[in-house]
């Protein structure tokens, strides 16, 4: 009787934790930037409120008048980061970063914009997922919920 080489069982073992790493990886990634933004519209309980109105756009940010709701301060400007969502003449809901004169957008299109890097996250994780994990319905469930969220975003902005 011949006895059976571990090597291969070992190799199996090592591919599926090191995807598993890559994939704990991507998804961890994808929600520390997700959070960034969207701490400030989720904990958005004590925050200045109001509606901004895109007076200008440079390359990396556009500029704005802020129209406070009843309980905020009044702001010359505040500031937004430049993106499909924001062009010069466009009103929208948006919350002050607190301690700046920069405004994250609120509301359905600003939760959903602030979650996009998740949801590329999902999308590559799905990749690792089937490729590397072998789990082909769970990485057709990521990347389904991946692309919707990217799908979402795209319709409500």
């Amino acid at each position: 009787m011949k006895k059976r080489s571990s090597s291969p069982r070992l190799l199996a073992h090592g591919r599926a934790f090191l995807a598993g790493c890559i994939v704990l990886l991507l998804l961890v990634a994808g929600t520390w930037s997700s959070w960034n933004t969207a701490h400030h519209i989720v904990l958005a309980k004590g925050r200045e409120h109001g509606t901004m109105a895109v007076t200008g756009c440079g390359e990396d940010v556009c500029t704005g008048s802020f129209a406070p709701d009843a309980e905020s301060g009044d702001r010359a400007a505040v500031t937004v980061p430049r993106s499909v969502a924001a062009k010069k003449g466009d009103r929208f809901p948006v919350v002050v970063k607190p301690g700046t004169g920069d405004v994250v957008r609120t509301g359905t299109p600003g939760f959903l914009h602030a979650w996009v890097p998740l949801g590329g996250a999902l999308v590559l994780a799905a990749l690792v997922i089937g490729g590397g994990l072998r789990l082909t319905r769970t990485a057709w469930g990521t990347g389904i919920a991946g692309a919707a969220l990217l799908t979402a975003t795209f319709i409500a902005l």
